[in-house]
């Protein structure tokens, strides 16, 4: 019965331990996004060329979504 209980312990904190990460890793990827507008408000010029992202200025290197 002890074993049982250990076992859904470790099950239940690696689970939580998961999302946590997962929802880590969403949050950086987002902060890598800006619109055109902001990446001119921030003191860049959009890249258009061959990639998409802001040259310059706050955003640097973000992607233009």
């Amino acid at each position: 019965m002890r074993i049982r209980r250990i076992l859904a312990a470790v099950i239940a904190t690696a689970a939580l331990a998961g999302l946590g990460l997962t929802g880590a890793a969403t949050a950086q990827d987002s902060d890598h996004f800006t619109t055109a507008a902001k990446c001119r408000e921030g003191g860049g010029e959009p890249y258009l060329h061959n990639t998409v992202k802001c040259w310059g200025g706050k955003y640097d290197g973000y992607v233009i979504d």
